[in-house]
């Protein structure tokens, strides 16, 4: 496969290419400069902030013959053979997390290296060891041979005996910040000729939530169709919301106009968005003006008190909402309540309720034409969009529980090689390979399988597209198999539920999709959906 993802492609090969970690590089140089290597390093942070590359960056230069200012020279036979040096070893603790495992790294500990001056174990993913793993590795921690360096990586930091801690030289790793970000996708972005606007960088910046490797991998998504990557393209494709709705959207709440702010949540609910990230805007946009309130540089209608309110509101209903309530609904009822005047609310909303009817009526009289061709085609894709809302989420719900009816190990398996196939195979619809890339197979029967995303963003796009996914994939799995993706948290709480019912002594049932067939949306052809533009879609008949 010659083809490598932008994540990896641009992984920093140098301490000058890493990116919004200064302290750490200057400190890890300063190091190398004046010889005070410790023996083992700990570095902790969000998945996605170099820890595992500035890993090898730190093991490639200690290693480096002629190191210039604590820089690998990138020349000499032990930079160039990095990559395959025997003396360089990683581990990936999640896989690899028994005390057997540990007990055979220690003893190949005692061995000098074959090639550099030191042979460096780099521990990916730490937290994952087992206590008694943990126990065997200290003893090597507490007199490590003189050749030996250990750098250990994990995104939870809390999992790591403080024993452990207290014999490591610890970094953290902060978010990278959304400068940092966009000048890293300017870069590759023109490094690989992508055309990207300058709004849907700041938008991608903004999903990755301080990862590049999240921006870099959404970027390459974005990027397989080979057309110019928009704004429009990233809100449709991924629930997002653009900042003039949210702005737009404040300016109603500020002025207490309930009719524009049900309309704004109305068309959120219909266009399926994702309500985690519009309630991360929401928050952001607050704490913004919260900060202009408390400078004084505020001009509008908020008060801190609203505001605070407002946020303190919207994340709870961030943790604690329930699946089976319509989080807009919610997200309306938080931001009406915030009204500082009850009276003035009461007679905005009867107002109203009494001007329904009148607005309704000067916009029928207003060019009547025109008007019934939007609002015929506004009702289509409103329509179409609860339909497609509630028939995946009815979907997703039957598919987990068929999965778990059969689900076996040795099914998984299988499964999980021939991912790996397709993810490796270049015959694959471009627009398939392009929103499963960062997927991974998590439960498998014989006849359905779960699928997880990094990108939380993508599991949405992935199951409006399972019926296209199925059809592709079934040469390769020799039948037709039904998926279902699911975020990292979602299969965390399902996998859960599934080991209670059988803990419990319960049980699961096939459970048929024919019911969901009177939501199914409706695919409607080219020639259809001209019709439609031009007359009323309920006094069409197709021959």
């Amino acid at each position: 496969m010659d083809y490598k993802v932008l994540y990896r492609k641009y992984r920093p090969d140098c301490f000058k290419n890493i990116v919004g970690q200064d302290y750490t590089v200057h400190m890890l140089q300063n190091a190398i400069i004046h010889n005070k290597i410790a023996h083992s390093y700990l570095f902790t942070g969000p998945r996605g902030t170099g820890k595992t590359s500035t890993a090898k960056v730190f093991a490639k230069t200690i290693n480096c013959e002629n190191i210039v200012d604590g820089e690998a020279c990138g020349k000499c036979a032990a930079c160039l053979s990095f990559e395959q040096s025997p003396d360089i070893i990683e581990i990936d603790a999640a896989s690899n997390n028994g005390v057997d495992d540990i007990r055979e790294l220690i003893n190949n500990v005692k061995i000098a290296p074959t090639e550099g001056k030191y042979k460096i174990y780099i521990i990916d993913e730490v937290h994952m060891m087992t206590p008694s793993a943990f126990n065997a590795l200290l003893l090597t921690l507490e007199e490590p041979p003189a050749h030996a360096i250990f750098i250990m990586a994990t995104t939870n930091v809390e999992s790591v005996p403080i024993t452990i801690l207290s014999r490591c030289q610890r970094f953290s790793f902060r978010k990278f910040t959304i400068d940092d970000l966009v000048k890293q996708i300017h870069y590759v972005c023109e490094q690989e000729k992508i055309s990207i606007t300058e709004d849907a960088i700041q938008e991608i910046a903004y999903l990755s939530e301080g990862g590049m490797r999240d921006a870099l991998s959404l970027l390459d998504q974005l990027s397989a169709n080979g057309t110019e990557i928009t704004l429009d393209s990233i809100l449709s494709n991924y629930g997002s919301i653009s900042l003039k709705f949210i702005h737009d959207l404040l300016s109603s709440v500020a002025n207490q106009d309930v009719s524009a702010i049900h309309k704004a949540m109305s068309e959120l609910q219909a266009t399926s968005s994702d309500y985690k990230i519009f309630i991360k805007k929401l928050i952001q946009e607050l704490s913004s003006i919260a900060v202009q309130i408390s400078s004084g540089s505020y001009t509008g209608n908020f008060t801190y008190s609203q505001i605070e309110e407002i946020i303190f509101k919207l994340n709870d209903c961030l943790n604690k909402v329930n699946i089976n309530i319509s989080p807009f609904l919610l997200i309306e009822i938080i931001l009406l309540s915030s009204f500082t005047n009850v009276e003035d609310k009461k007679q905005n909303v009867d107002n109203y309720a009494l001007n329904v009817d009148k607005i309704l009526t000067e916009k029928a009289e207003k060019n009547k034409k025109e008007e019934k061709i939007v609002e015929s085609e506004h009702k289509t894709k409103v329509e179409n969009a609860i339909n497609e809302g509630e028939y995946l989420n009815k979907l997703v719900q039957i598919r987990v529980n068929n999965c778990f009816v059969n689900a076996k190990k040795d099914d998984l398996l299988k499964a999980k090689d021939v991912w790996k196939n397709v993810l490796n195979d270049d015959s694959i619809e471009p627009n398939i390979k392009s929103f499963i890339l960062d997927s991974s197979v998590v439960a498998a029967s014989s006849d359905y399988c779960i699928i997880t995303s990094k990108l939380e963003s993508m599991v949405h796009l992935i199951n409006k597209n399972l019926d296209f996914l199925t059809d592709e994939l079934t040469n390769k799995f020799s039948h037709p198999v039904y998926f279902v993706a699911l975020s990292e948290n979602d299969w965390k709480k399902e996998k859960q539920t599934y080991a209670q019912t059988i803990k419990n002594g319960g049980s699961y049932r096939l459970i048929s999709e024919e019911e969901l067939s009177s939501l199914k949306p409706k695919v409607y052809s080219e020639i259809e959906e001209i019709a439609q533009k031009v007359f009323n879609r309920d006094k069409i008949e197709m021959v």
